[in-house]
């Protein structure tokens, strides 16, 4: 019971330091890349992952960007055209 308890709160603290999170002023750059470009990058997020484990050249993501377009961008990328297009199959 006293793990339990432990790891419970350790999970809520965690969470709760996500609430927090904030970019800094640098980050946003109205200039920057925006949605399409943040598609994309979600869209070649795997790739460009893996290769980024093995050069610094490559990121996954765009800094300075737009802000909320681009993420919303990236999300989309990722979730919708990318990896978590992914379906199952019915039987």
């Amino acid at each position: 019971m006293n793990r339990a308890r432990t790891i419970a709160v350790l999970t809520l603290a965690l969470a709760l330091t996500a609430c927090i999170a904030k970019q800094g002023p640098g980050a946003v750059n109205p200039s920057g890349p925006g949605f399409l470009e943040g598609l994309l990058h979600g869209f070649v997020f795997p790739v460009a992952w893996l290769v980024s484990l093995f050069t610094d050249d490559i990121a996954v993501y765009a800094v300075p960007n737009n802000g909320g377009w681009y993420n919303f961008g990236y999300f989309l990328g990722i979730c919708v055209i990318g990896v978590g297009a992914r379906s199952s199959k019915r039987r």
